[in-house]
């Protein structure tokens, strides 16, 4: 995949990529392919996965040497001189590239589809309560399936001590939404500052549920920090 280069430190020898499907991208010196200055807006070729690039390498001067013959041909054909080549530009800011949408059923479907085990980047408020509002509609909607079928399957008559229909398909919810739900934390907390691993707090029985309600009342991070830049769609 194609991108660009956010912010790279060289002294601490990681940074951050935007590609070309929008999503931001961390990196780290390892990760190149050969040792070169990764400036800022420098264009790069990438493999990506669970929110990391890899294998990155710069492509200007590959990009430079392979228009050099094509715009040295171009004066003996037309008599004219080449039109200079307009700059490409990748991610959130490229114009052929829509920018991610920040509804509240964006942030939940993204969710559970491109950052369903993504626990690198940041989340901003509206993305943790958008992710919120939609997890308990859902929620609801399966409970009500899983009486719906209990019912006509006679488990909620007299003697019948268990919904076998209600508590399975409550479990397989639950089982199919802790990965998204633990990486949001993860982000959240990135948000704000402060490392991921404090989500263990959420499993701590009295102490989680205040924790969870805390982290995600604390206004974003208004700077680029070690995790990613400022989430899109925050006023700073």
């Amino acid at each position: 995949m194609r991108g660009e280069v956010l912010h790279y430190d060289e002294d601490q020898g990681f940074g951050f990529i935007t590609g070309a499907d929008g999503n931001r991208y961390s990196f780290a010196r390892e990760n190149l392919r050969r040792e070169a200055s990764m400036a800022k807006g420098a264009l790069v070729e990438f493999q990506p996965g669970g929110g990391q690039a890899r294998d990155v390498f710069s492509v200007r001067a590959q990009t430079a040497a392979a228009d050099a013959p094509a715009a040295a041909a171009a004066p003996s054909q037309t008599g004219n001189a080449p039109e200079a080549p307009k700059p490409q530009h990748f991610g959130r800011s490229a114009e052929n590239e829509p920018a991610a949408a920040t509804g509240l059923w964006d942030y939940f479907w993204r969710g559970l589809t491109e950052n369903y085990f993504n626990f690198a980047g940041r989340a901003r408020r509206k993305e943790f309560w958008g992710y919120s509002l939609f997890w308990t509609i859902a929620l609801i909607v399966t409970i009500a399936i899983g009486l719906f079928a209990d019912t006509a399957m006679g488990n909620l008559d007299a003697g019948q001590d268990l919904p076998a229909m209600t508590v399975g398909l409550t479990g397989l919810f639950f089982l199919a939404t802790f990965l998204p739900w633990l990486g949001l934390m993860v982000r959240r907390l990135h948000d704000i500052g402060i490392t991921g691993w404090l989500a263990l707090l959420f499993f701590i029985p009295s102490v989680g549920g205040l924790a969870t309600l805390v982290f995600a009342l604390i206004p974003t991070q208004a700077r680029e920090n070690q995790w990613g830049p400022v989430p899109v769609g925050v006023r700073i």
